[in-house]
């Protein structure tokens, strides 16, 4: 069990585990209304950022230097990890080809493809929940929560 220590003024220690895993589902809610209503780039991003998220929980029990510090970079690192499983390689990849291209391409996307996305990210978020739960080192531990 690793001990959380709460810091206000510090990147990834100002919220815990399980509020990061909170945020991050909060967030994606937030992408999955904004794909709803036709804002595709906002709902890629959300989806990005609610996975990534997720991930600075388990960046707080298993600290990895090699995810960097942004959500994007977490996912990128995630995404190449061969100890993760595929499936959630395969998810890390899913959320990050969301993400809108610069330049003259245009990306067509089918109604269905955003539903992809946010499963993928929701995979991404459950990882992370289990990897948190293995740790247990929650600062807020709640019963309802196992």
């Amino acid at each position: 069990m690793i001990e959380f220590t709460r810091d206000p003024n510090h990147w990834l220690r100002r919220l815990s585990p399980r509020e990061w895993i909170r945020a991050a589902l909060s967030e994606l809610a937030r992408a999955e209304i904004a794909w709803q209503r036709g804002q595709v780039r906002a709902g890629a991003v959300g989806a990005n950022r609610a996975a990534g998220m997720a991930l600075n929980a388990v960046l707080i029990v298993e600290p990895a230097d090699r995810w960097g510090r942004t959500y994007v970079e977490h996912l990128e690192a995630l995404a190449t990890d061969v100890s993760a499983p595929q499936a959630v390689r395969d998810a890390c990849q899913r959320v990050l080809d969301s993400r809108a291209r610069s330049g003259d391409v245009v990306a067509l996307r089918t109604p269905r493809a955003h539903v992809l996305v946010i499963e993928a990210a929701r995979d991404v978020i459950a990882h992370a929940w289990a990897i948190m739960k293995r740790h247990d080192a929650s600062d807020d531990h709640d019963a309802s929560d196992d």
